[in-house]
């Protein structure tokens, strides 16, 4: 990599005070803020490697000390542009310093960071933009399109880190427009309940609905994380997740808690993500099960000389997928969580008795998403509603491994609302808990498993069959990549599953112009696996599964294709 010189405007004055303003006079009392981490670390470490944003043309290497100068001439810039607390600044960009620096600088000046799906089409940018009520759009170069004719101003990166790029002047400016009144200039926030952060869920079911999270439950997640993944000072992070999603489910912020070092990577790309594992020392990841199946089976893969952790979630991770990566030396933590907690809020702890159990038997129990982790109330397993009823005291399943409920939570790690959505937040903290939507079973030593989402449940011949121990255990197949079910019309019995699978590339020409034996066999296997309504009645080889930008696959659009059947 060339030698990177900072521009001007980011290098810190040599009396910088890396401090809030104090703004009370409670001796034992402070607002938490995820802010006070990037001042901590700039404080303690101001020469460490904060980011890295590497594998583009024009590379750029931040430490602690600039990073956290860009991050207040961030501040500054909006506070001059006009931006007032509460005020929404939107986001369209992949993991790059843009990003990385808004989750930040947006919260220094009061505002709330609303981060946006690249992947979306420019009428559902649209709607997000005018139903966050944006004031102002930073958005990445490549994604200019998705804001064509939007009456909101943007500023533009060109992702350089060099002067003459739009957005290094707008820091610029904020540089100036300080007068080097440094951070004791800017107003701090009394209110750790404000707004931090507006993320949009995917919206496969209607209108994507806007999760408002705060600074107080942003501050105790990203500690909760940044111990359960056991980041620290010596840790390397490398961005997979992208950091639009669910706030990188607080893994901004986490990270510079634990003064780590981050790497952030425009796309998933295996060759580069390798490359990392390898040659630049990573530590920890975070990835969708779809995204470690392809890690495990790229071609470069080997195992690291350091330990790695990643933490999965998103979807369950099948027993063979976690197997997987234990097997190429890197060491999965099952977490499990959505938009609405902040991302993770439960994990899978390990148990001494585990110890004397073979890799796939350890992988099966480790599948299961566990207990409520650090700072977070304990998750729940409770029988829906009654038909008819729609709030009312919660009851929770008998801890038999068996009885199937929803998962239900609440405390500090939950979002504070659906933005103006006053009837969706209602329903969803029914009870005076949030309804996740996810069915599970809770087992004798209280951990969680679940099941299945509740509108992927299949339902033959009267039996419930879940999707997801279907697809668990027809990924057991030696020559099954990936696999996901969805329910199909049967004359019979109502639903009955339908598989639709991936296979392993060095199996595809094993198979070539046989799939119906390919299909013949997945069923053999799966009958001395499932019962008898849970094996598939039909089998379908894909090229490739429909996923969302975090990986997620798109269950949506399967049924849309086994409607047409």
């Amino acid at each position: 990599m060339s030698v990177f010189v900072p521009t001007p405007a980011s290098v810190p004055p040599r009396d910088n005070v890396l401090r809030l303003r104090e703004i009370t006079n409670s001796p034992n009392y402070h607002a938490l803020t995820p802010l006070a981490f990037i001042l901590r670390a700039a404080q303690i470490y101001p020469d460490k490697i904060a980011l890295i944003h590497t594998d583009v043309e024009q590379p750029v290497v931040y430490n602690y000390a600039i990073w956290a100068q860009r991050i207040q001439n961030f501040a500054y810039a909006l506070l001059k542009f006009g931006i007032q607390p509460g005020d929404r600044v939107g986001v369209i960009s992949p993991n790059a310093p843009l990003i990385a620096d808004a989750h930040h600088g947006v919260i220094a000046a009061r505002a709330v960071v609303t981060t946006i799906n690249t992947r979306l089409k420019p009428s559902e940018v649209a709607y997000i933009v005018e139903h966050s009520q944006c004031k102002l759009l930073f958005v990445d170069y490549e994604y200019t399109s998705l804001v064509a004719g939007l009456n909101v101003p943007v500023i533009i990166s060109n992702d350089t880190g060099r002067a003459g790029d739009p957005y290094e002047e707008f820091l610029a400016g904020g540089r100036e427009f300080s007068k080097e009144r440094g951070w004791q200039g800017l107003e701090p926030e009394t209110d750790e309940n404000k707004g931090a952060v507006l993320c949009y869920t995917s919206g496969t079911t209607g209108r994507p609905k806007g999760v408002l999270t705060t600074l107080r439950g942003t501050y105790l997640a990203c500690i909760a994380n940044a111990y359960e993944a056991q980041l620290n000072r010596t840790s390397t992070y490398l961005w997979i997740l992208p950091m639009f999603h669910a706030a990188g489910w607080t893994f901004p912020f986490a990270t510079v808690f634990a003064f780590s070092t981050q790497i952030t990577l425009r796309t998933v790309n295996y060759t580069h993500i390798w490359n990392h594992l390898l040659e630049s020392g990573v530590t920890h990841y975070c990835a969708a099960p779809t995204v470690q199946i392809g890690l495990i089976n790229d071609s470069l893969a080997k195992k690291p000389t350091q330990r790695v952790t990643t933490i999965v979630a998103g979807a369950a991770p099948t027993a063979h997928t976690i197997a997987g990566l234990e097997k190429i030396g890197i060491y999965p933590v099952h977490v499990y969580g959505l938009t609405e907690t902040y991302g993770p809020f439960t994990r899978n702890y390990a148990q001494p008795s585990w110890d004397s159990l073979t890799l796939d038997q350890r992988a099966r129990l480790m599948a299961r998403q566990g207990n409520a982790f650090a700072t977070a109330e304990d998750a729940r397993v409770v029988y829906p509603y009654p038909e008819g009823v729609t709030d009312g005291p919660l009851v929770d399943v008998p801890r038999d491994g068996k009885t199937v409920g929803e998962i239900v939570t609440r405390g500090n790690i939950v979002m504070k609302e659906y933005f103006r959505d006053p009837e969706a937040t209602k329903k969803a903290f029914a009870g005076g808990s949030f309804h996740t939507g996810d069915l599970a079973v809770m087992h004798p030593n209280g951990t969680i498993a679940i099941m299945d989402r509740s509108k992927d449940i299949i339902i033959s011949g009267g039996e419930n069959a879940s999707s997801l121990a279907i697809e668990q255990e027809l990924s057991t197949h030696p020559d099954v990549l990936e696999v996901s079910v969805v329910a199909r019309q049967h004359i019979k019995w109502g639903e009955r599953p339908m598989a639709f699978v991936v296979l392993h590339p060095q199996r595809v020409d094993t198979w070539k112009g046989r799939y119906h034996e390919f299909a013949q066999a997945l069923k053999t296997h799966a009958k001395s696996r499932l019962p008898g309504f849970a094996c598939p009645e039909w089998v379908e080889v894909v090229p490739e599964l429909p996923k969302t930008s975090t990986g997620k696959i798109l269950k949506l659009e399967l049924r849309k294709i086994v409607a047409k059947l």
